[in-house]
């Protein structure tokens, strides 16, 4: 944010509140700001109601493409898995052959070759589970699966992004439990961004951007969420989502694929104590977009990426309940994002609820 005028900006008065008073929070991930303004959360709303995802999906269902047996839509039968399944995304938003554009007659309309391969990864077999309600060993298997992509596809590609959105809310078209994982021949523009942040960073620091911050938040502890001796879970700083997290290593790691055994294990495990505070929050399949960045691969493999830190990000969209979302809309696309309660509440919120997945919770009771 650049500073206004001299004259149009005055001091206010009184002493600052971060819960009651509107400010700008920086975020150096991205070179942006943030706008918290935690009173318009007592706002009434009398605005769209979500309807939240089906809790009755049926565990196997001959007609759900993603399901053991299944026949997809390219007339290819799923076989009988029991564990994780990868298979190429028969509808792809990039494909290894594509034509490259012709050259430009101006500056303002560029194009430029887009290539790359789309993958699918089923989580589970059953399609009423999810990451959450997951074993532990189940959830290894798909952090496995992960890197193992991750190295498979960063052998030839620059750029991995594997990501999952849970939720019909998020856009996700199957509820049976998945992610998928897209190989570029680009760096996206997340990407590229995150690379710059961070190289300037070290370069005026002397220490990476992501690694320097676990250490604070470690310390601080305001916004944790969930920790162990390997990862931590914070609502960042500068979160735009009202319940944002980020998930961090604590050694320096730059990519998916570099995380050894134990670290893989207690990732399994910080993650199901995220997601179940996630569903327990307001006692529902808690919807999300969330994704993996870490140091580019392909021929980046070569190259000084001291600068990296390896870190998933995760968007929901939910704000007050199961129905209320937040929106990105008006003043968050045509000025810069705005968020209502404070970073500091929603850590607070999902730190306080139970390890205990609601459901499991309910099986339980006499």
């Amino acid at each position: 944010m650049e500073p206004s005028p001299s004259g149009e900006e005055g001091k206010g008065s009184g002493r600052f509140c971060a819960s009651e008073h509107q400010h700008a929070r920086y975020n150096p991930l991205r070179d942006d700001w943030v706008l918290v303004s935690a009173h318009r959360v007592k706002r009434p709303w009398q605005g769209q109601l979500e309807k939240p995802s089906p809790e009755d999906v049926p565990r196997w269902d001959p007609n759900n493409p993603l399901c053991p047996g299944a026949t997809r839509a390219n007339g290819e039968v799923n076989p009988q898995y029991e564990g994780t399944f990868v298979f190429p995304n028969d509808f792809p938003a990039l494909q290894p052959d594509a034509p490259e554009p012709g050259d430009s007659d101006h500056p303002l309309f560029r194009a430029a070759a887009a290539r790359g391969v789309c993958k699918v990864m089923c989580f589970h077999p059953w399609s009423d589970l999810t990451l959450p309600l997951m074993s532990l060993a189940e959830i290894r298997a798909v952090i496995d699966a992960w890197a193992e992509l991750a190295a498979d596809l960063g052998a030839s590609y620059p750029w991995v992004q594997i990501f999952e959105n849970k939720g019909t809310m998020m856009g996700c078209s199957n509820p049976h439990p998945h992610c998928q994982v897209w190989a570029s021949s680009f760096l996206p523009n997340e990407a590229r961004l995150e690379d710059r942040t961070q190289q300037q960073h070290l370069s005026q620091h002397g220490v990476p951007m992501l690694l320097e911050y676990a250490e604070q938040e470690a310390h601080r502890k305001e916004r944790l969420v969930v920790e162990n001796r390997d990862w931590l879970v914070v609502v960042p700083y500068w979160a735009t989502w009202p319940y944002q997290t980020l998930l961090l290593p604590r050694r320096h790691v730059c990519r998916l694929q570099e995380l050894h055994e134990g670290e893989r294990d207690s990732l399994a495990s910080i993650m199901k104590r995220l997601l179940i505070k996630y569903d327990n929050l307001f006692e529902v399949s808690f919807p999300y977009s969330m994704g993996w960045h870490g140091a580019p691969t392909g021929s980046y493999l070569e190259e000084d990426c001291r600068h990296w830190q390896l870190h998933a990000h995760y968007y929901p969209p939910l704000l007050r309940s199961a129905t209320v979302r937040k929106f990105m809309v008006g003043y968050e696309m045509l000025a810069q994002a705005q968020r209502d309660l404070t970073p500091e509440q929603a850590a607070e919120h999902l730190r306080s609820l139970p390890e205990v997945h609601y459901k499991q919770r309910a099986e339980e009771m006499p």
